[in-house]
């Protein structure tokens, strides 16, 4: 399995992704409790999908020069449709989100803090599983078809379980981390741990990380088999990842607001998912090109919200 990453390319990737993490949390105030409001979220979404698509030009300005047109049109496809199911499936991330802050009774203004050391973790954890995924799918080709498999299952299992609310209080890891932690009852703001008479007490938004870190492990279990349909590039799977993960809490805080209007995503996300397994068993007879895959996710992804504009827009009428 061939990759267009230079050693160079991963040092400088890696060297913008902690620049913006170390610019967010002390220079655009992440460290700073405040309520973020849908104006600074939509221009930081905004911002986060020009700085992919800035990267992709880029990419593909240097491949051109390097390895030709045809390699550069190609990676830069795989990585623009990579990060559009990157970053669809990551809106099933954000139902969640705001499930795990409401039992909790998590003020807005604290949300931010949690979902920075969220993407920290998210970060680390999907390097090592794309690298170990890219590992194995090197190493064991066959195992894309189990990849396939999975996802078809949990397609149809989203499918079936979409208007199921699940019951935090039942969390294995959270009723593991409440027998083995001292948890603290009361509110101490954004801290994630106090000192109470010289002993050490974690506190209850320290859970809410947990949960959170737990929820994009779950969800990342998910989404880099996808990917790997489109493309076994390390560089590009790696790459498209993080800049989904990144615009993740500027998308939470956007859509946190309105997510009620979009309750028929999850039939979208689901069938993508269903949609994506299909074309990885199906590759020994058909290989379904990367545009089709880019046109068929729109068009499920476009077509959910759509209907959830209509239904709810049907809804508030009567």
């Amino acid at each position: 399995m061939s990759s267009i990453g230079e050693p160079w390319m991963w040092a400088v990737f890696i060297g913008f992704v902690l620049v913006m993490l170390v610019l967010d949390l002390f220079v655009f105030g992440g460290n700073k409790a405040h309520k973020v409001s849908v104006k600074e979220a939509a221009l930081w979404s905004l911002a986060w999908f020009s700085m992919a698509l800035i990267f992709n030009a880029g990419l593909w300005w240097y491949l051109n020069g390097a390895l030709g047109a045809e390699i550069a049109d190609r990676k830069a496809l795989e990585f623009f449709t990579g990060y559009l199911i990157e970053k669809s499936l990551s809106v099933d991330n954000v139902f969640v989100f705001l499930l795990i802050f409401a039992a909790f009774h998590v003020k807005p203004e604290y949300q931010r803090r949690v979902l920075i050391y969220g993407v920290l973790g998210a970060i680390v954890l999907r390097a090592i599983m794309i690298l170990a995924g890219a590992w194995v799918v090197r190493e064991f080709n066959w195992v894309l078809y189990f990849f396939g498999a999975f996802l078809v299952i949990t397609g149809i299992r989203m499918l079936v379980m979409a208007e199921t609310t699940p019951d935090l209080e039942k969390n294995p890891v959270l009723k593991f981390a409440r027998r083995h932690l001292r948890i603290s009852d009361d509110d101490h703001g954004e801290q994630f741990s106090v000192m109470k008479n010289g002993v050490r007490y974690f506190t209850p938004l320290f859970l809410v990380l947990i949960l959170i870190e737990v929820t994009d492990l779950v969800f990342a279990v998910d989404s880099i088999p996808a990917i790997f349909a489109i493309t076994t590039d390390p560089f590009i799977v790696f790459t498209s990842n993080i800049f989904a993960i990144m615009g993740l809490r500027a998308l939470y805080f956007l859509l946190a607001d309105v997510a009620d209007r979009f309750h028929l995503l999850k039939y979208g996300l689901a069938m993508v998912l269903t949609f994506i397994g299909a074309k990885m068993l199906i590759m020994p007879w058909y290989h379904v090109p990367v545009q089709a895959s880019l046109a068929i996710v729109a068009v499920l992804i476009g077509a959910s919200v759509i209907a959830s504009l209509i239904a709810t827009r049907n809804a508030r009428h009567d």
